[in-house]
């Protein structure tokens, strides 16, 4: 593909809307730190409250969604429909109320949990997969996960997956690495599971014993479980078996009572998404007493309740979850958690209502041409790769032309009629009856096609996303407001924000792990193995630069779990730009307000990650985020980027500036 001149989008320079400079902190040294000089001014205006323990500008664009669609609720609460039984308009508004109703909550307790925890208290090894079944059909996950989904040798058929549980504490290094601060957070952990026992009814005797059984099984678990850099390597988690293979290698627990309990039929084949952990757990359940079996079930079954009862229990919940674990002072105002559960659980459906107040069909069609722009601009970057070979660039040109592209919302909304909202349940029933239909309507798509017009997040979420199994880009309509995209803006800005938004996903397609699957989604090795050995080589470099910083005294960035974001973060950078500079066909874009075109994009991405952190939510986030921290995303990845340094005059004397044999340059 030759390079190509691309025509400036439909959207109009404004020099009035530029760089807003209140943003910047212009006491700073861009040379110095670029972070701080282009973010400075947001993060002295947007102090960290009681509330948050990050709070930054994706947190501030979903604080305005969430407010925009508390306004479409409450509206949505004065139209007749939302009095019709069975009608969207009525789930969503009743789940909202009893979600806000603190007053039944805390009178009702802990008696929605009994009929849960009665059952529970039955299990035992002779009852153990029926039980499992049970819960795992949409109650919980206790010991292994199971769930539907594509299968990595054939992308358009699904395939049922089983692998690793989750854990309590959410990461696996929380429980094996033996330092002050994991000590410190075991107690609170191990405090917590016997406050909630304790609400929940059981004696102080009892309650202990549960909570160091849970601890001790987790532990058990964490250690049999992949690192978080192994998770990333998807060739370890295909492992496709036929279903007499299955039961032959893991004989230890009756998979044939357990499907049935669920009430669906087994599968043909499946893939075991953790050999080792699966292994680890065909030893282990034998092993187990039926008391240890029971209070392990038990105390996940109250876990798994807690935000759905009364305060007490959010507020055991808020202690350790959130002011423990990543330093909040206060919990959030009872309106925002109660949004959670229709979002999540009707949130097409809210999203219609979303999309029609707030994203016209113009910023639909203009995202469009830009994405075509960047597209094009990858394209350019593949031909022009010193590493790759021309075999390899063919079928890189392959994929990314097969991309499809979500934008705004989906072509075909999710139907909610089967999920049925109940106000004289209880809170909880009404949510696990949802939860039950969407794991039954996960289940029922086991050796079927996939449905690829299905999106994987609503409308009103400030994010966007790369899946490798359907080769796909989507970008939901809440991301799709300013500063990240505003049609009315300058272009160095979009192309700088969402530009880079839409390249940065576009490259998790060719990153360390989206690299592995083909055009079709398949997981296949379709690289010249010279071309994967100097891929390889220069993510090692790029990982290197992260795991070099230190984000807490003694604590250092994982630069090899966060490399695929590292990479889609340059990658977008670098494409943007060329983006851009096709857009302007040869003509030279004016300065604004003192800044050049290329300083302005560059303040454009630099801002999207302005924000302000407390250091315990860096060293949860370090554990368990596969992005860098927003103050590393801009000054490690721009290190890399010769044009950054020509914008802003950086030279070798400066922090800023990075020898070009030390660079990492990968797309």
């Amino acid at each position: 593909m030759t390079a190509i001149s691309i025509p400036m989008m439909a959207m109009a320079l404004n020099p009035g809307r530029g760089i807003d400079r209140s943003n910047l902190n212009a006491e700073a040294d861009p040379k110095s730190d670029f972070y701080e000089y282009a973010c400075g001014g947001w993060m002295k205006e947007h102090p960290l409250t009681g509330e948050y323990a990050r709070y930054g500008m994706f947190d501030y664009l979903r604080d305005n969604a969430r407010d925009q669609l508390k306004e479409l609720i409450t509206t949505l609460k004065d139209n007749p429909e939302s009095k019709v039984k069975g009608s969207n308009a009525q789930k969503v508004c009743d789940i909202y109320e009893m979600g806000l109703d603190t007053e039944r909550l805390n009178r009702e307790g802990a008696a929605p949990l009994k009929p849960y925890l009665d059952k529970v208290a039955t299990v035992n090894h002779a009852n153990l997969a029926e039980m499992l079944g049970w819960q795992h059909s949409g109650i919980g996950g206790s010991f292994f996960s199971t769930g539907v989904g594509s299968d990595y040798n054939d992308a358009n058929m699904n395939i049922l997956h089983t692998g690793e549980t989750g854990l309590g504490l959410g990461d696996r290094d929380y429980y094996l690495e033996d330092t002050e601060e994991n000590a410190r957070i075991l107690a609170a952990y191990d405090n917590y599971l016997q406050t909630v026992a304790r609400l929940a009814g059981f004696a102080d005797e009892d309650a202990a014993r549960m909570a160091a059984n849970t601890i001790a099984l987790e532990k058990d678990f964490a250690a049999a479980m992949m690192t978080r850099e192994q998770r990333r390597t998807p060739t370890l988690r295909n492992n496709v078996m036929t279903y007499t293979d299955f039961k032959q290698k893991y004989p230890n627990f009756d998979w044939d009572t357990y499907f049935a309990s669920i009430g669906i039929p087994t599968p043909e084949k499946l893939n075991v998404g953790s050999v080792k952990y699966m292994e680890f757990i065909n030893d282990y359940l034998p092993k187990l007493s039926d008391s240890q079996i029971r209070d392990f079930m038990t105390m996940e079954t109250i876990c798994d309740a807690t935000s759905l009862l009364s305060e007490d229990f959010t507020n055991a919940d808020f202690e350790m979850f959130d002011k423990i674990l990543s330093g909040k002072q206060e919990k959030e105002p009872r309106w925002k958690r109660a949004m959670t559960i229709p979002n999540s659980m009707f949130g097409e459906a809210i999203g219609q209502l979303y999309v029609q107040k707030h994203f016209p069909e113009a910023n639909k069609q203009a995202m469009k041409k830009l994405v075509e722009n960047l597209r094009v601009a990858l394209g350019q970057h593949i031909d022009n790769l010193p590493w790759m070979s021309d075999e390899t660039k063919r079928r890189a040109h392959e994929k990314l032309a097969t991309f499809t592209v979500k934008i705004g919302y989906p072509d075909k909304w999710k139907d909610y009629s089967e999920i049925n909202i109940d106000p004289s349940k209880s809170y909880l029933d009404n949510v696990i009856e949802a939860s039950r239909w969407y794991s039954m309507d996960n289940y029922r798509k086991m050796g079927k096609p996939v449905d690829k017009d299905e999106w994987h997040m609503t409308p009103q979420t400030v994010n966007a996303y790369y899946n490798p199994t359907t080769n796909e880009i989507c970008f939901p309509a809440a991301i799709l407001q300013p500063p990240y995209f505003d049609p009315e803006a300058d272009d160095a800005l979009n192309y700088g924000a969402i530009g880079v938004v839409i390249g940065h996903e576009m490259t998790h397609g060719f990153d360390d792990s989206g690299r592995q699957y083909d055009k079709d989604g398949n997981l296949s090795d379709w690289w010249q193995s010279e071309d994967a050995d100097k891929f390889k080589a220069l993510a090692d470099g790029l990982a290197a630069q992260f795991d070099a910083v230190e984000v807490l005294p003694g604590v250092h960035a994982n630069g090899r779990f966060t490399l695929g974001e590292n990479i889609a973060d340059q990658g977008g950078l670098r494409v943007a730009m060329t983006a851009y500079r096709n857009s302007l066909d040869g003509t030279e874009a004016e300065v604004i307000d003192g800044l050049t075109p290329e300083q302005r994009f560059y303040l454009a991405y630099a801002g999207l990650w302005a924000g302000n952190i407390r250091d315990e939510e860096i060293a949860r986030l370090t554990k368990i985020d596969p992005h860098s921290l927003g103050r590393n995303r801009v000054n490690v990845t721009l290190r890399n980027i010769a044009p950054f340094f020509e914008a802003f005059g950086i030279g070798e004397s400066d922090a800023m500036f990075r020898p070009e044999a030390e660079r990492v340059v990968i797309w």
